[in-house]
């Protein structure tokens, strides 16, 4: 068979003459990105694939409980039913089937929630970015728990926020300090991890969560409520979310990435149909819309109620693997180091001497292959440089025994060279 060869033009680059015509990246960046840094826990990721190290850094779920049946099953129905849909662009505010049973998963929250009140992300880290690039100006302050989640520092400040903070304890944010710091700073918004926070573990109590609704409320501050962990709770009972309190004051960010699979990077913003509308605007510049075909993936799935024994499952298997790490750190970790005790969720926080850095304890960890996340990293005004995160989600039982034995060695070793 004879093949017609198209008449092409190959190129010649220009030589560069000097360096007068050579681009100088560092100045054409824009002012924003002075205030962009690279996330410790992505750069960690790089490191943690090798097969022979134990990684307790990442936020990962356990892979091998992903419904890979499930989703194939979806897939083959959705291409065979609503191919020519699925498969297509799709609204900026997202599928509406899907909008729908999301209203309704509100619905049982108390949240009168309809289509117009929900806005389909791509990963709630996404709905982060969004409200940044609605709702802060350079100079302008977030209040959070210090410590506080990493993407969310790292995306808010890229539009030039500044954190205040208040601390933590057993019982989540110190709520009766958060007026103080209204009367001093003009707070844009609240920033709240209320169950099983990321990266502390622990749960904002009843009592505080109506507190501090009260407090935001007769301050004109709105409440950012992330809650991608709530469904992944192993004892206690479900406590009420703030957006039930005051749905007109609170925006609700949450996930299927930590229940059903990260990979489908399927978020979701529920706030009032004004807000949802100008983070719909911000959106469009973005990505247009969430992968259209996730959304009918994601939508078959909960559709057909398969959700909630999959996260029946994931509650038996992570409970498991808490009470696992929980054990070893017992048995292994030395006298002066301390611990959260997460009733639900992927993390737990240590904290460790005051003379212990943990940046200096990882290259020891990364020498025992094992690994961690540095408290340092989550902290945005500096601080926790004593602390680091372990998530208990992603290695099997074995697994995390052995990487907190080889976590405790490296431990023991700083804390004698210190």
């Amino acid at each position: 068979m004879e093949i017609e060869m198209l008449n092409t033009t190959v190129m010649t680059p220009i030589a560069t003459l000097d360096g007068n015509y050579t681009t100088d990246w560092e100045k054409a960046y824009a002012s924003r990105t002075q205030w962009m840094r690279s996330s410790v826990i992505r750069e960690l990721l790089k490191f943690t694939i090798q097969p022979d190290v134990i990684s307790f850094a990442g936020g990962l779920p356990a892979p091998e409980f992903f419904p890979i049946r499930e989703v194939r099953e979806a897939c083959e129905y959705v291409l065979a039913h609503q191919g020519f849909t699925a498969l297509q662009y799709a609204p900026t505010e997202g599928y509406p089937v899907l909008q729908t049973i999301l209203a309704e998963k509100m619905h049982k929250y108390g949240v009168p929630a309809e289509e117009e009140n929900i806005l389909i992300t791509t990963g709630s880290q996404q709905a982060l970015d969004l409200i940044g690039k609605v709702f802060i100006d350079p100079g302008d302050y977030v209040l959070s728990s210090e410590p506080t989640y990493v993407g969310a520092i790292q995306a808010w400040r890229a539009y030039g926020a500044r954190f205040v903070t208040v601390p933590l304890d057993d019982d989540g944010m110190q709520v009766d300090e958060v007026e103080e710091v209204l009367k001093r700073y003009p707070v844009k918004f609240i920033y709240v991890l209320p169950n099983f926070h990321n990266p502390a573990g622990v749960t904002l109590s009843e009592e505080r969560r109506y507190k501090l609704v009260e407090i935001a409320a007769r301050y004109g501050v709105f409440i950012v409520e992330d809650d991608p962990y709530g469904e992944l709770r192993y004892e206690g009972h479900d406590l009420v979310p703030m957006i039930t309190l005051h749905k007109e004051n609170v925006i609700y960010l949450c996930t299927l990435s930590k229940t059903l699979a990260p990979g489908l990077r399927i978020g979701w913003i529920t706030a009032p149909s004004q807000v949802i509308k100008k983070l719909a605007q911000a959106k469009q510049g973005a990505d247009l819309h969430t992968t259209t075909f996730t959304q009918y993936i994601a939508a078959d799935i909960l559709g057909r109620g398969l959700l909630r024994e999959h996260v029946r499952k994931l509650r038996r298997v992570y409970k498991e693997r808490r009470d696992v790490m929980l054990a070893a750190m017992e048995e292994f970790f030395p006298e002066g180091v301390k611990w959260t005790r997460p009733q639900g969720g992927l993390f737990l926080w240590v904290k460790m001497p005051e003379q212990v850095d943990a940046e200096k304890l990882l290259t020891k960890a990364v020498e025992e292959k094992v690994a961690f996340v540095p408290g340092f990293a989550f902290y945005p005004n500096g601080g926790g440089r004593n602390a680091m995160r372990l998530n208990f989600s992603n290695q099997p039982p074995e697994r995390i025994r052995e990487g907190i034995r080889r976590l405790a060695n490296a431990i023991k070793l700083e804390i004698g060279a210190s």
